[in-house]
């Protein structure tokens, strides 16, 4: 890689922590984004699905918003949140993969390391 292009990726990199990562690194955020991909929902509805007081889905949702993952769009009375972008969902889907693999390996290292011991 040259030294351009090790710049132009350490500046998106900035970019993407900056847009994406901080407002993904809370893992109610990330639930409020799966539910939000099964539909749109009001904050009342979003707190009755996760079981958290109305406040801290609020403050949430305002985080999705800031960082453009999740749009707001106001139906009469109610306030009615939607994904920005079902990309985000399948990214986060690929990470779970990942993860999942990586604990499948972890797991099967450990047994065979607890594994019988010779005598």
């Amino acid at each position: 890689m040259q030294a351009d292009e090790r710049a132009r990726l350490a500046q998106e990199l900035q970019h993407l922590h900056a847009s994406v990562c901080s407002a993904l690194s809370d893992p109610t955020r990330i639930a409020i984004l799966y539910e939000l991909a099964d539909q749109p929902h009001n904050v009342s509805e979003l707190t009755a699905l996760l079981n958290l007081p109305q406040s801290s889905v609020s403050r949430h949702l305002k985080t999705l918003r800031d960082h453009r993952l999740a749009h707001a769009e106001r139906q009469g009375a109610n306030v009615v949140y939607s994904l920005a972008d079902r990309r985000v969902i399948t990214a986060l889907d690929l990470l779970r993969q990942v993860l999942a693999e990586s604990l499948a390996v972890n797991a099967a290292l450990a047994e065979v390391l607890d594994g019988p011991h010779p005598a």
